[in-house]
């Protein structure tokens, strides 16, 4: 029991992995890769031996699909919009649009037009993946095996991790465009001087010139780590919540194999544990929200 709920840990915790595999690589199934070629991995040890390279597809799938949908969601609400009295869905979109727009005028103290759009979208985003990690462990990827076994591959290669916010690369990628922005409107705002001054002169500042000189590598250093640390920090804060929660839904899920009392048991934790969830989903989302209008309103400020 304790082995079959280990490989069911590690196999739900699988990305469906793209990359390149050496030549001379022996796999799992025993053969050996004639030439370098481009493959799916069969086992979480051959998405390792992958490398940076490799592709999560299901990652990829989900986070563009989802992304895609919203796209959707509000075309649909913006060309169906009318001045009366708003329909249901209408009336959704305008108070999240209001309380986004809201948020931004009260944590945004610079101008730009493209803060208040980008935040909605983050927001929209970031809570859409999240929310998928509400569905069914096991519904899912079971169907995507029965898909696997069809197409007349091996369903237990057939890995399917339908929560983006769960793979350090998405949520990386995310901090990272935030981080990007952050640098360009810096240096937009204040200058190359400017923003070379804030990583120099602070957080240690002495009239004295000379004295000053001895404390600029310090301070670079200090404030060098201060803004790396953002990105990476916003990456790991959603990545670590969100892989905690799908972790506690697959360890919930292994009750319903170990008899009818534990089953129960099991039903019950899950529905608890998918209520408190949808706090930390939306929660999760509003702080990543919050903290890139706090960086971008920080890279706006040209004291």
């Amino acid at each position: 029991m304790a082995g079959n709920s280990t490989e069911y840990i590690k196999h739900h915790l699988t990305n469906l992995t793209y990359g390149e595999l050496p030549a001379g690589y022996e796999r799992a199934d025993g053969t050996v890769m004639a030439e370098s070629s481009w493959t799916l991995a069969q086992t979480s040890q051959e998405a390792a031996d992958m490398g940076f390279m490799a592709l999560h597809l299901d990652s990829l799938g989900w986070s563009i699909g989802l992304g895609a949908l919203i796209m959707f969601l509000f075309w649909r609400a913006a060309k169906k919009a009318t001045t009366g009295i708003p329909t249901g869905f209408q009336n959704f979109v305008e108070i999240l649009v209001e309380f986004v727009d809201n948020t931004v005028k009260e944590g945004f103290h610079g101008r730009n037009p493209i803060v208040a759009p980008l935040s909605l979208t983050i927001f929209c985003w970031v809570f859409m993946m999240n929310l998928m990690d509400l569905v069914p462990v096991d519904i899912i990827p079971k169907l995507f095996e029965l898909g696997f076994s069809l197409a007349g591959g091996d369903p237990h290669h057939a890995y399917m991790k339908i929560v983006p916010s769960t793979d350090p690369n998405i949520t990386m990628g995310l901090s990272l465009t935030v981080f990007a922005m952050m640098i360009y409107y810096s240096i937009r705002v204040k200058g190359i001087g400017g923003f070379m001054g804030e990583l120099t002169l602070h957080p240690f500042n002495v009239k004295n010139p000379f004295i000053q000189a001895l404390f600029v590598p310090v301070n670079f250093f200090l404030e060098s780590i201060a803004l790396i640390a953002k990105p990476i920090s916003l990456a790991l804060r959603l990545f670590g919540n969100m892989y905690a929660g799908e972790m506690i839904f697959i360890l919930i899920a292994l009750l319903f194999s170990a008899g009818l009392a534990l089953g129960l048991l099991g039903g019950v934790l899950q529905w608890a544990w998918a209520v408190f969830h949808i706090l930390v989903i939306t929660l999760q989302a509003f702080i990543f929200m919050m903290l890139t209008i706090v960086y971008l309103s920080m890279a706006h400020e040209d004291h």
